[in-house]
């Protein structure tokens, strides 16, 4: 098992092995990859993630040929070469052509042949030593085969089943698909003005090599297909020879001209007919495969940027959800995302109350004492920003634009509803505003992934392998954060290693019940939290102002003795290395580690930990704010230079917020000079770019930009 899997994943097997070990004994990749890597050889989270995902996938494989195995000796065909083959399988489609012969079969042409009595004609003609109208008169019968004609066509579609369950031509046909076809698109009969008014409309005359046809332009052209507006089929070139080749392949070239005949006529069917519209159907599975793993690794990477976005820790929000007509909700916010107050102002037209708005928010202002002003990006974003900016309210380098996608759905949650009791949609939903700015972390987790507005066709992407990436992403961001246990909440908690909703729960009904958390140890009197819950979790939990100094690092309490030894050898308290550079740096972790304090990759963590105790990791990049330049998509023109912030990342480029209704976008052709292999390489979500204009659509609301000089 391990050996398999080390090969899947290039890595060496000891580690990959004690990653398997680890994984079926219950733990998490998170901590396997922070508290186990002398027993891994230090592998990274993301090998032991690539390791977790290629085991599901190799005893998954497993299971299958043990399904298939088990098939086939029940029909008393297993042979010791069957055997053989199916140990030696490497992949799914290698199994299932294994199985393909023996596989339950629908009716077919070749099984009503069967019925006439024809395999042996279909044996003979194999053989290719005989002639074949000759042995077909044997198989006439009245009232079944009526004429030597007759015969030899049911012993052709037995011969062309054969042939379709054949490996070498499967394969051979695959091979001609991947390297000489090309996915042609055209405008489904009576779609074609629909197709000109849709999102899709570049793909009417589109045609790509299969191995050159990108994630995004493959999924664009199944959703296109899905809803009507497109007719997609492969093509080969005209001179292509495939059927020929797969013919020579299949007769023997001891058969006989008149065998090899029917034999090239059964082939030549079986790839029409059979092998190839089956080879099609697999090749677009593949390609829709590859496709999904690109659009879902681009959609958990976004999502990791904004879910590790830096916070602002510790500051007083006054949070707006701006709009026209039902005016701009206002909450004000503590340091904690408490809500300590509400109301609605109307700066804007119908109602344009700007005074008498102004002087409200000045009390609020005064009264709350926040430090800084979220602005939700909507409906009215700018508006309001100008409104605050004109009047004088706020300091302008103070005031944040917000993401809002998604604060709908959190509103409208049960869990909003028991977080903010009495309160309507529209103030739940303008808190989560604020809250973002004070902790994305926290607040998006409690918001479906999907509902945040990144990815890119992720309604067309398999939803299991969507949910698996975009969970274990969230799991992954709280995890190498940190979790403050004092102060967290239910749902945060439950993302921790080891914790889960239910423990969650406990821990926060303990906390209720019996106030702070004052040392890590406290966590095994929460009920149901054993030995193993604590292992997997206690070192992701934080303890600010606690009974021990190390409750407040990533150092796992299995590791407390080796810090007290360390202390020890420098003759000082444990409270005195953390945060004290002069002592830290008189350690060596290879000495330490030879004389037995603890593994190597341990201690150096360890340091690493005590270097900056109480660290949040997502502090280290700052917060960014930009001043829009225009104010509607009627004011750009090609050639303008304008500024925004980037809020999404797909394969094909990345959109920007101008400040404006419309977004704009800067194509992967546009990001620099050099060719571009992802748009990752370039832009982050949330970088601040300066881009020029270089296409306005003002019918689709479209703004191209770019980066280049």
């Amino acid at each position: 098992m391990a050996h398999n899997v080390a090969k899947r994943v290039n890595l060496p097997e000891y580690g990959v092995r004690a990653v398997i070990d680890l994984l079926d004994d219950g733990a998490t990749v998170p901590f396997i990859s922070r508290y186990r890597k002398d027993r891994t050889g230090a592998l990274t989270e993301v090998d032991v993630r690539a390791i977790e995902s290629a085991l599901a996938a190799v005893r998954a494989l497993d299971a299958r040929k043990e399904f298939v195995r088990e098939a086939i000796s029940a029909t008393g065909a297993l042979t010791d070469e069957l055997s053989k083959r199916l140990d030696e399988a490497d992949s799914m489609t290698a199994v299932e052509d294994i199985y393909a012969p023996f596989k339950p079969k629908r009716r077919t042409r070749a099984t009503a042949a069967r019925e006439k009595g024809l395999e042996g004609l279909a044996k003979i003609i194999m053989a290719g030593q005989s002639d074949p109208i000759k042995a077909a008169e044997r198989f006439v019968k009245a009232g079944t085969v009526d004429t030597p004609s007759d015969a030899l066509q049911g012993a052709e579609d037995i011969i062309a089943e054969w042939a379709s369950e054949s490996t070498r031509l499967r394969n051979a046909t695959r091979r001609a698909l991947r390297r000489k076809a090309s996915i042609k698109c055209s405008p489904a009969k009576g779609e074609e003005e629909a197709l000109a008014d849709s999102p899709f409309a570049g793909y009417a005359s589109f045609t790509t090599p299969v191995f050159r046809c990108s994630s995004h332009q493959y999924l664009a052209i199944r959703r296109a297909e899905s809803q009507g507006l497109l007719k997609v089929r492969y093509t080969f070139p005209a001179n292509d020879n495939t059927a020929g080749e797969l013919v020579d392949m299949y007769v023997s070239p001891k058969a006989n001209k008149a065998c090899a005949k029917h034999i090239a006529a059964a082939v030549t069917d079986a790839y029409k007919r059979l092998i190839l519209p089956a080879a099609e159907t697999e090749i677009s599975a593949e390609l829709k495969e590859k496709a999904d793993t690109v659009a879902i690794d681009i959609f958990a990477d976004t999502l990791r940027q904004l879910l590790l976005a830096p916070p602002l820790l510790g500051k007083r929000v006054l949070a707006f959800d701006p709009g026209f007509r039902s005016g701009c909700k206002v909450a004000a916010l503590d340091s904690q995302g408490n809500l300590l107050y509400d109301c609605v102002i109307y700066p804007h037209p119908p109602q344009k109350a700007e005074d008498e708005a102004a002087a409200t928010v000045a009390v609020v202002v005064r009264r709350c004492q926040p430090d800084v002003i979220a602005i939700g990006n909507g409906t009215a974003s700018r508006e309001t920003e100008a409104f605050i900016k004109r009047n004088g309210l706020f300091d302008p380098a103070k005031v944040f634009i917000v993401s809002e996608s998604g604060a709908s759905v959190y509103s409208a949650s049960e869990l909003a509803a028991k977080e903010l009791p009495g309160k309507d949609i529209t103030v739940r939903g303008t808190v989560s505003i604020g809250r973002r700015l004070i902790d994305p972390l926290a607040e998006l987790i409690k918001i479906d992934p999907k509902s945040i507005g990144v990815g890119q066709y992720q309604h067309d992407v398999d939803q299991t392998r969507l949910k698996d990436a975009l969970d274990y992403t969230v799991l992954s961001c709280v995890n190498s954060v940190g979790v403050n246990l004092n102060t967290a909440s239910e749902r945060l908690l439950s993302y921790v290693s080891g914790i889960g909703p239910q423990l969650a729960a406990n821990i926060v009904a303990y906390r209720a019940a019996n106030g702070d958390f004052a040392d890590r140890r406290e966590l095994k009197k929460v009920k149901r939290l054993g030995d193993k819950a604590f292992e997997q979790s206690a070192g992701f939990l934080r303890i600010t102002g606690g009974t021990n100094p190390l409750d407040n690092t990533g150092i796992h309490p299995e590791s407390y003795g080796a810090v007290e030894a360390m202390a020890k050898r420098l003759g000082v308290k444990v409270a005195e290395l953390p945060g004290n550079d002069a002592l830290l740096d008189s350690f060596d972790a290879a000495q330490l580690a030879a004389d037995g304090i603890g593994g190597k990759e341990t201690i150096i963590d360890i340091i690493a930990e005590l270097r900056k105790p109480g660290r949040d990791p997502r502090t280290d990049t700052d917060t960014a704010s930009f001043t829009p330049t225009v104010s509607d998509i009627s004011e750009l023109a090609p050639g303008m230079e304008v500024d925004g912030i980037v809020d999404n990342i797909t394969a094909f480029g990345a959109f920007v917020n101008l400040g404006i209704k419309d977004k704009g976008l800067i194509h992967i052709s546009q990001l620099a000079e050099r060719r571009v292999a992802s748009v990752g390489e370039v832009l982050k979500i949330g970088q601040i770019v300066h881009a020029r204009v270089i296409d306005v659509d003002l019918k689709r609301h479209r703004i191209s930009l770019s980066l280049k000089k």
